[in-house]
């Protein structure tokens, strides 16, 4: 996806089993961002980043949604092991990840893989994309900052 895109209606499971879907969040702007496996130390410093920005993010509107392959239950583990308190969904099937466009090939040390590719997207109140944060301009343990910076950048 890119800027002007609408995400899906169905973005997924939560980590307490709740549906989530883009119609829920209708009004208000989402920090919808893709990490790559929980209880890791980047995914770790991204989300707790997020989490303690979380009222600052809230005060420009946003609301925060992580996305990661993880299941159901590591998400809970997770979010219960860091005191987040945003949904996680646990996208098993890869299916949001492929149609956001943050599944696909990356590189670590040479190695080609397929995999999640650590991707943010800023998202108005009508569902459409307005921000992309690609893999290699997302600062984890700063990451929270980077967006409140490009927030502020654009008002």
């Amino acid at each position: 996806m890119t800027i002007g895109d609408k995400i899906p209606e169905i973005l997924g499971i939560d980590q307490d089993g709740h549906e989530i879907k883009a119609s829920d969040y209708r009004g208000r702007k989402i920090v919808l961002y893709s990490y790559p496996k929980a209880n890791t130390s980047g995914c770790t410093a991204e989300a707790c980043s997020l989490q303690a920005h979380k009222e600052e993010l809230a005060a420009a509107g946003y609301e925060i949604i992580g996305i990661s392959k993880d299941k159901q239950a590591l998400q809970k583990k997770f979010a219960d092991a860091h005191g987040l308190q945003f949904p996680l969904i646990a996208d098993t099937e890869t299916t949001l990840l492929q149609q956001l466009g943050c599944w696909g090939e990356k590189v670590a040390c040479g190695r080609h893989t397929i995999g999640i590719l650590r991707t943010t997207y800023l998202v108005n109140e009508e569902g459409i994309i307005e921000k992309i944060f690609t893999p290699k301009e997302i600062k984890t343990k700063i990451h929270a900052e980077q967006i409140l910076d490009a927030i502020n950048a654009a008002e």
